[in-house]
């Protein structure tokens, strides 16, 4: 049986060719000027991975190992490449060459058009939900703070859905293919929140899917859909072993993982994971995106009340611009926020339609999606229940930001919405369009009309302004919620009005489709100019972050081993002294847990102390005694070269304490660290045995991120310290060629016995959590895209029959 070209394949081009234009023309700079987003946490990133990638251009491996930030680190959920690995062609090939990051939004719409095709939602309603998943104000905010992998694994949640949907519908071997292929590449973006809610959702589905299939199909009939999926499922996993592998063994070790001081508890703190909660009634700006006034600094024409005030008591012109330019217009429940999460308020109207419309199935599949998001997102608003949460699902206090449980909203909302809309259509009901459009519209209207009277607009930041201006502020919020209320409730008619001239078949569907279609694009495109505009592009704004300055110059002249410590970044806000230096600091979500105590308990106390004494003309070079044993030379406090200060008692790289102090908990080493002279002291926890005293000298001869060569001269022979954080899987280590144990000292060193006499000491990196997964992941891979191709091929077959002839 031959295609029909019309019908069966080019509706599809045309939602490709609408998702690719639309991708190319709002990002243009990118795509046709060779442009960047100025991505903060993208140039951290860069920061950070410098010595990785370079040390993979040059040699040719991968480095597993990297000293450039935080004492050193594993270099896994930093840059990991694996030899053979096809993730990255088959991206470019999917996406059709679109650079990354962009790519994933691409990939989201042609994602979510391939899931609202398989709820046979008919080919241009698809195309606005799938437009309205993709451009949500949530991916491209995430987009311009640098959350690559973030927006990568959210676009890939439809694809995940849509394999697992059409494997319930009995296309089994291509559901399994989509599955393996969506998990394989969220796996790959390493997002493990983001898998985490993709679990959540799609555990919701198969509850869902077993309550209302298992009489009609009976159990075993049914288990043959969920050994396809557990297929798939395995493959997924497969296809990623070696970045799973990497993942599980570094995990217990970083601050996700379990607590390493005995008062503390495992996982993230509360306080820290809660930080960005949701407010409940911020869920509203999903209906009007400035609800809460938008972003924490949103520009204001001169116009506006805070403007006038400003005039009015004499600010001067250039002041009034700085602070107009970037007002604090933002006041609801997060620390700060860079814009609302908004993802089309037609889209909302129609989830709300699903209420009357939706089959039964899907709004209590996607209704539950919705409503469970929510409440996630709320986090310590909601305490009770997600305080609960966080103690008792497995996994859950390894991650932060709860809002980030808006992608899973911003998920269901688009798909609940059009298969609502294709119901509608199908059965010609009125009144569910006008009960939902009442709802709605009343809604709207009452806050566009009366939405001052419910709310105060105040915020916590107005404590800083005075009266006069945050008076003035405040009429602006409520200014903006109102001229967002009736946007919002404009398109809402509009929606309406179209749908309801459908229903009385005045107007065709394609017509109903391309209108709706004009319309999203158009609320999204406007709403995301307001946070990602030409502004946000830049030509190379890594040439200008990673300028080198005059002390780095000094620095470098050094060619020696050691590090410093950058007295103007956070020890754990920059990785911009990674780029060129190793670094006591740097930028990392999941950091070592002991070295995060070490800053805690110790290194902040001590650079504090230090900066207090030397503005008094005190450098107190022996009171720092735990950055001394990190072999910290050199001290940077500011951009010039004589902003530089060589420390007198750095270490150095290795080195033969006088006296070993035995410690038997982790809380009594972490404070005695603070207290010894690191350089003839040192302390060793005594479940590791009876370490001695030695007597000699060791010094570095090589050094790479994967291996460390030193020569020991030992009169006597007894315990060496190593300037290098210690990490319990995949160092090893040689003493003339034998094997050697590593210690723990000092609370994060490592330390070796070294017997007397001469002698060669070597550490290599080579875990096996990468070295044994490299092979089996590659095949993995390619069963995948033979299961796709197998998939697609077999559901043709089944769908049209075999071709005649």
């Amino acid at each position: 049986m031959k295609l029909n070209f019309q019908k069966e394949i080019l509706p599809h081009l045309i939602g490709v060719a609408v998702f690719y234009l639309l991708v190319v023309f709002y990002f243009s700079p990118l795509v046709f000027d060779g442009k960047v987003i100025f991505q903060n946490d993208i140039l951290q990133w860069e920061g950070s991975a410098k010595e990785v990638l370079e040390y993979r251009k040059n040699t040719g491996e991968q480095a597993l190992w990297t000293n450039s930030m935080f004492g050193g680190m594993p270099a896994y959920f930093i840059s990991l490449e694996f030899p053979g690995d096809i993730t990255n062609g088959l991206i470019s090939v999917l996406t059709l060459g679109l650079p990354h990051p962009i790519s994933g939004l691409f990939f989201g719409m042609v994602g979510m058009y391939v899931l609202l095709l398989s709820f046979r939602v008919r080919p241009l309603l698809a195309i606005v939900g799938s437009i309205a998943f993709s451009f949500n104000t949530y991916n491209l905010l995430s987009l311009e703070a640098g959350h690559n992998a973030k927006i990568w694994a959210v676009c890939l949640i439809p694809l995940i859905l849509a394999g697992i949907h059409l494997a319930f519908e009995k296309k089994h071997l291509l559901g399994a293919a989509l599955l393996a292929l969506g998990l394989l590449l969220q796996l790959k973006f390493n997002h493990l929140q983001i898998t985490y809610y993709t679990l959540i959702t799609s555990v919701i589905y198969v509850i869902v899917r077993l309550i209302f299939d298992w009489k009609k199909e009976g159990l075993a009939r049914m288990a043959k859909t969920f050994l396809f999926l557990i297929i798939g499922a395995i493959l997924a996993v497969g296809g990623n072993i070696g970045r799973l592998a990497t993942a599980l063994e570094y995990s217990p070790y970083s601050t996700r993982g379990e607590a390493t001081l005995e008062t503390e508890s495992s996982g993230l703190d509360k306080d820290y994971a809660f930080s960005w909660s949701n407010g409940k009634l911020e869920t509203l700006t999903l209906l009007i995106p400035n609800f809460y006034g938008g972003g924490s600094q949103t520009a204001l024409p001169a116009d506006s009340n805070a403007g006038k005030a400003l005039r009015s008591n004499g600010v001067d012109n250039a002041q009034a611009r700085g602070f107009l330019q970037g007002a604090p217009t933002y006041w609801g429940d997060q620390p700060f926020t860079g814009g609302p999460i908004y993802g089309g308020v037609i889209l909302v109207f129609l989830a709300i339609l699903g209420i009357w419309a939706a089959p039964k199935e899907s709004l209590i599949t996607f209704g539950t999606i919705i409503i469970l998001s929510l409440m996630l997102s709320w986090g310590k608003n909601l305490s009770w229940f997600n305080y609960l949460l966080f103690d008792i699902l497995p996994g859950y206090n390894k991650f932060r930001a709860v809002s980030m449980a808006l992608g899973m909203t911003l998920f269901a909302i688009p798909v609940l919405g059009m298969i609502s809309l294709e119901r509608l259509l199908e059965r010609k009901e009125l009144k569910p369009l006008l009960i939902s459009g009442g709802i709605v519209g009343t809604l709207l209207l009452l806050l566009a009309v009366a939405g001052g009277a419910f709310f105060r607009f105040e915020a916590a930041v107005d404590a800083n302004l005075p009266d006069w201006l945050a008076s003035a502020i405040q009429k602006d919020r409520k200014a903006m919620l109102s001229a967002s209320a009736w946007k919002s409730l404009g398109l809402v008619a509009a929606a309406f009005v179209l749908i309801y001239f459908t229903l009385k078949e005045k107007i065709s569907s394609s017509i109903l489709g391309i209108a709706l279609t004009l319309l999203v694009v158009a609320d999204l495109w406007l709403e995301n100019r307001h946070y990602l505009n030409a502004e946000s592009f830049q030509s190379n704004p890594a040439k200008q972050f990673f300028a080198e300055t005059g002390a780095e110059q000094k620095i470098l002249e050094d060619e020696g081993y050691f590090r410093v410590l950058n007295l103007t970044e956070s020890f754990t806000q920059g990785a911009r002294t990674s780029y060129r230096l190793y670094s006591l600091g740097g930028y990392h979500g999941a950091k070592l847990r002991r070295y995060q105590d070490l800053i805690d308990y110790q290194l902040q106390a001590e650079t504090q102390n230090f900066i207090s004494k030397a503005q008094e003309g005190d450098f107190d070079w022996q009171g720092i005694g735990v950055i001394n044993m990190l072999n910290t030379k050199y001290l940077i406090a500011g951009q010039d070269a004589n902003s530089v200060f060589e420390n007198p008692l750095a270490i150095g790289p290795a080195w033969v304490p006088a006296e070993i102090i035995s410690i038997n908990s982790n809380e009594e080493e972490i404070q005695r660290i603070g207290e010894i002279d690191t350089k003839v002291q040192a302390t060793v926890a005594a479940h590791q045995g009876e370490v001695s005293a030695g007597k000699g000298r060791i010094t570095l001869q090589a050094n790479s991120p994967n291996e460390l060569r030193y020569q020991a001269e030992m009169e006597e022979g007894g315990l060496v310290v190593f300037s290098e954080v210690f990490y319990p899987e995949g160092w090893k280590a040689t003493i003339d060629g034998q094997t050697a144990d590593i210690l723990r000292v000092n609370y994060l060193l490592r330390g070796i016995e070294v017997p007397a006499g001469n002698h060669e000491v070597v550490m290599t990196f080579s875990p096996a959590s990468y070295t044994t997964t490299k092979t089996p992941m590659i095949l993995f891979q390619y069963l995948i895209v033979m299961s796709l191709i197998a998939g697609i091929f077999y559901t043709y077959k089944q769908e049209n029959g075999r071709p005649k002839g």
